[in-house]
């Protein structure tokens, strides 16, 4: 299962940074797409970028250019560095594994973490 460890993961302001990591030792972008999704209060589950070794990376546009979603291939570490948070980007964060695609944005993710919730105040 994916392991999920957030770095400094609760409660920031907007325009802080945050990282997330999250470690699967048997998910790797070679024989996977893996991704980072959100929920916010209310609202339904929704990717945030995703990542896989033939389709290269890919991000939500609402996340483009703050977000960058990254792996650690030594280390079996997908990361999603946040940058820029404003409270719209307020939610539970999970990471997520599905079947090797070229596009991973058609994928179904079946191997879900638990998640971490941040909250981004102003």
């Amino acid at each position: 299962s994916l392991l999920l460890e957030e770095s400094g993961g609760g409660s920031v302001q907007t325009g802080e940074s945050l990282r997330f990591s999250c470690e699967g030792p048997q998910y790797t972008i070679e024989n996977f797409c893996l991704g980072w999704f959100r929920q916010a209060p209310g609202r339904e589950r929704e990717r945030v970028a995703t990542l896989s070794n033939n389709g290269g990376a890919s991000s939500e546009d609402s996340v483009k250019g703050r977000f960058t979603i990254s792996e650690d291939n030594a280390k079996n570490t997908l990361f999603l560095q946040m940058n820029s948070l404003k409270p719209e980007d307020t939610g539970m964060y999970c990471c997520a594994a599905g079947p090797l695609a070229t596009n991973c944005r058609r994928v179904v993710f079946g191997v879900w973490s638990q998640g971490t919730q941040i909250t981004v105040s102003l």
